[in-house]
């Protein structure tokens, strides 16, 4: 047996066959060096990439300390954003199959009060939220946090770097003293350094290397004179590898905004991703980014917090980023789950200094590159391969995704392999199809039934 093998851990037996059947059998870096510690009640702070499989870490560890049986909030995971409490809350109930009766709660903004108040009267066992709802349900008695014996904090830089300090130390005001905290972070700021002193009991601090192997990101830096060439470099960029997803980094919600629009003008699929947004706008932009019916996300650091796509084909650095290691997380997001994937970052000359900064981090040197040149002048028109389609029903009228598939596929449907992802809400639903059968889909739901009734769909993409 390998050290990395996760049937080498002190798990239970039923955690263990769990982890066989979702394919889980080596340990990544910071599991392998985490967990045992985490295992054995220690205070842990890992510092690692996007996509190094923190998620397991701290969700093993909370499993391991659960007690099932006694029916009381005995995790709290708190997260800076919505998508990242939905993507954690979704992978701990992978995780925690084999434990029967467990419940998994997630309590975050952006989401009606009514119904987060009676899942609480009905209790949970884990709670995991943003600091912002979870500090009014607090206040407000609706949440007791007297029984945590495991606090976790994932992406806690981002949380800081977002002003949720004061909710922090008032979460952990009501937390009992004998309890393990664990903090993960992809960055490691100065201002962490109060908060582990002050929430962590001798913490164990484990480092993963943020480097990224160039076989699997491909890294270039594009010389540009200045800022006024930055729009139609990152069109050449575009035009040059063709990407089905990429992501444009930004470094604020006006540039964001801008640079969107502007892609749209030259022609491409593109949608914004920022601050600004509803909540229910933001949900959607993500969504039709994940399923492959929008091809280029430009967002801010913030904003892309949490954001869940396995296959994405290139990040973008418009600007440099400010910090070093905010550029590290950033281009991570790209050459995830064995896949590779490009990085291409802007540069004028008065930024060469953002290069030797990181050239320090990353321990390896920087050779900025010229434009690529195109062989053809006019734009190349990149189209999704998917399209998403609404449907305004959704799991408040029964609606499930097999009612969809089945309604596509049905007499004179389209096939299976031409549906992509099915997204429920309560009240809407959207499912991504093949851009070639995009209209004979749509034609199927509107003249067909689901659950014996007639909804309104609509092509949103």
């Amino acid at each position: 047996m390998s050290a990395t093998d996760f049937s080498s851990l002190k798990l239970s037996p039923a955690l263990i066959q769990n982890l066989v059947t979702l394919d889980y059998h080596e340990m990544t870096p910071v599991q392998a060096k985490s967990l045992p510690l985490i295992l054995d009640g220690k205070d842990v702070i890992a510092q690692a990439k996007t996509g190094s499989g923190k998620t397991a870490v701290f969700g093993l560890g909370l499993l391991h300390n659960l007690n099932v049986k006694r029916f009381r909030v005995q995790s709290l995971v708190l997260c800076p954003t919505r998508e990242l409490a939905d993507q954690v809350a979704k992978e701990i109930r992978k995780l925690a199959r084999s434990i029967h009766n467990i419940k998994v709660l997630t309590l975050c903004g952006g989401k009606p009060m009514g119904p987060q108040i009676g899942s609480l009267e009905h209790g949970a066992h884990i709670v995991v939220g943003t600091p912002g709802r979870i500090v009014d349900h607090i206040e407000r008695g609706r949440l007791s946090l007297e029984n945590v014996n495991t606090l976790v904090l994932d992406e806690a830089d981002r949380m800081l770097e977002m002003g949720f300090q004061p909710a922090l130390d008032l979460i952990y005001s009501h937390c009992p003293d004998k309890r393990q905290t664990l903090l993960f972070s992809a960055t490691f700021p100065e201002q962490i350094i109060p908060v582990t002193k002050k929430m962590m009991n001798n913490p164990e601090t484990i480092i993963v290397t943020s480097t990224h192997d160039n076989s699997i990101i491909r890294q270039h830096f594009y010389q540009i004179n200045n800022n006024s060439q930055r729009m139609n470099a990152l069109g050449i960029i575009l035009q040059k590898f063709i990407p089905q997803s990429a992501v444009v980094f930004c470094n604020t919600r006006v540039e964001t905004k801008e640079v969107a629009e502007e892609l749209r003008m030259q022609g491409f699929n593109t949608q914004a991703l920022h601050g600004d947004l509803e909540q229910r706008d933001r949900d959607v932009t993500l969504l039709k980014f994940a399923n492959k019916s929008t091809s280029v996300l430009v967002a801010t650091d913030v904003a892309a917090r949490g954001l869940d796509i396995d296959s994405l084909d290139m990040v973008v650095n418009y600007h440099i980023s400010h910090d070093p290691e905010v550029h590290v997380h950033r281009i991570g997001r790209t050459g995830r789950a064995g896949s590779k994937g490009i990085a291409c970052t802007l540069i004028t000359g008065k930024e060469s200094y953002k290069i030797k900064q990181l050239e320090e981090v990353i321990n390896q040197s920087i050779e900025v590159e010229d434009l690529p040149k195109l062989n053809k002048l006019e734009i190349v028109r990149i189209k999704p391969p998917m399209v998403t389609l609404q449907i305004d029903g959704g799991k408040k009228q029964k609606v499930r995704p097999g009612d969809i598939l089945g309604a596509l596929t049905g007499k004179d449907g389209i096939s299976g392999d031409q549906v992509g992802k099915i997204n429920l809400f309560d009240f809407r639903a959207y499912v991504a199809v093949n851009r070639k059968v995009a209209n004979d889909a749509l034609k199927k739901l509107t003249n067909g039934k689901l659950k014996g009734r007639s909804f309104k769909v609509r092509r949103i993409s």
